[in-house]
């Protein structure tokens, strides 16, 4: 089987650029969930190049612009899971933009130190929450179209 993130299904990308695209989660922590993934396969921070880092750094900027403007999003837990130790499961260097609001989890302290959890969901297992947690596709759609407005700006 082939990298998800080299050869992404084209309903999971909303953002495509020179080095860097913006997919949809498949097993999202809240609504919106986004990576940020480099194009060119990579599994290592230091294998990226200094243009590809900015890539990322300004595909969060974007995929963070994008969740405010369509789904009102308050805060953000940004991170990365660099090895398998530290929980990657896929082996292709990504970035997690993980969009919040206020009531969403009962103490958001400690933040990505944490799971993320919304209220409704404390009771649901994964598979459960992952289903909740989807987009649908007039969100996606507007996601698309921000991005591609903010692009060609």
């Amino acid at each position: 089987m082939g990298c998800p993130f080299c050869s992404p299904e084209p309903e999971s990308v909303v953002y495509e650029g020179r080095l860097i695209r913006i997919l949809i989660d498949s097993y999202p922590a809240s609504k919106g969930h986004l990576l940020v993934v480099p194009k060119r396969h990579v599994e290592r921070w230091e294998e990226l190049t200094e243009e590809e880092k900015l890539a990322l750094i300004r595909g969060m900027e974007l995929a963070m612009e994008a969740l405010r403007e369509v789904l009102k999003a308050e805060a953000f837990n940004v991170g990365m899971n660099l090895g398998r130790e530290a929980g990657q499961t896929v082996p292709h260097l990504h970035l997690h933009v993980i969009p919040r609001w206020k009531g969403d989890s009962k103490n958001p302290r400690g933040g990505v130190r944490k799971a993320v959890l919304d209220l409704e969901d404390e009771n649901l297992n994964m598979k459960e929450r992952w289903i909740r947690n989807r987009l649908s596709p007039g969100e996606v759609s507007l996601l698309r179209k921000f991005l591609t407005e903010i692009r060609s700006a």
